[in-house]
């Protein structure tokens, strides 16, 4: 993946050669629970993907000394990859067992881990499925609350569930580092409220020439080189 943010120079989600790609390459392994008999709401999975990003984040064990900083230190110094999977039954029960975060949804449960070599995965995550993970809005979703962030999704791009979950991640990721840090206390303290919309093809090219932090994909996987795949509006970027 790659994004266009505020920051200058050398970021991680920019689609040219940049010296991040010489550095060792790490990714952040996110699991989706996805049982045959109750399969999670599309929109709330990519809810909960993005809260689970923002947790990992924003916890003690990822700051400071704490035991998966040099891990994520090492990981946002590298381009910032997010590959998320999908588990149920005996697979679930077996990532629960790794170090790492659950969130739960209304109908998601998305677990998060530490991040890791991109050829170094833990066998439990290794054996994973990764592609066609295919989910469904049962009715679409309600209004976004323009009071609280919304990671808006582009309307023209056709993506799988899980390539779409990545993508939010990375949107409340961007929208992370440009809070300060009192923001970012104030989002965490109130669990993270967010919204995860697709924009009105009418509102696109406002939202993506407004200033907001925008992710422009690097095109490994389903779309395009470059493609503009989220905005991520928080009240206090606008």
């Amino acid at each position: 993946m790659s994004v266009d943010s505020k920051s200058p120079g050398d970021s991680p989600f920019r689609t040219e050669p940049t010296a991040r790609d010489e550095a060792p390459q790490f990714v952040l392994p996110l699991v989706v629970r996805i049982e045959k008999s109750a399969p999670p709401n599309r929109t709330d999975a990519l809810e909960t993907a993005a809260r689970a990003v923002l947790t990992m984040l924003g916890d003690e064990r990822a700051l400071g000394d704490g035991e998966w900083a040099q891990a994520v230190r090492d990981w946002e110094d590298a381009r910032i990859r997010k590959v998320v999977r999908r588990a149920r039954g005996a697979e679930w029960r077996r990532a629960e067992g790794l170090p790492g975060i659950t969130l739960t949804g209304k109908s998601a449960e998305v677990r998060v881990f530490p991040p890791v070599p991109l050829d170094g995965w833990p066998k439990e995550l290794a054996k994973l499925q990764v592609s066609g993970t295919e989910l469904e809005d049962p009715e679409p979703p309600v209004g976004a609350d323009r009071s609280e962030a919304v990671l808006w999704m582009n309307p023209e791009l056709e993506m799988s569930a899980g390539k779409a979950m990545a993508q939010a991640g990375h949107g409340a990721q961007l929208a992370w580092w440009e809070l300060s840090e009192e923001e970012r206390e104030a989002w965490r303290e109130a669990g993270f409220p967010l919204a995860v919309r697709t924009a009105d093809p009418a509102e696109w090219p406002r939202l993506t020439g407004s200033g907001l932090p925008l992710v422009r994909d690097a095109g490994f996987t389903e779309i395009a080189p470059g493609s503009c795949t989220v905005v991520a509006d928080h009240p206090a970027l606008r």
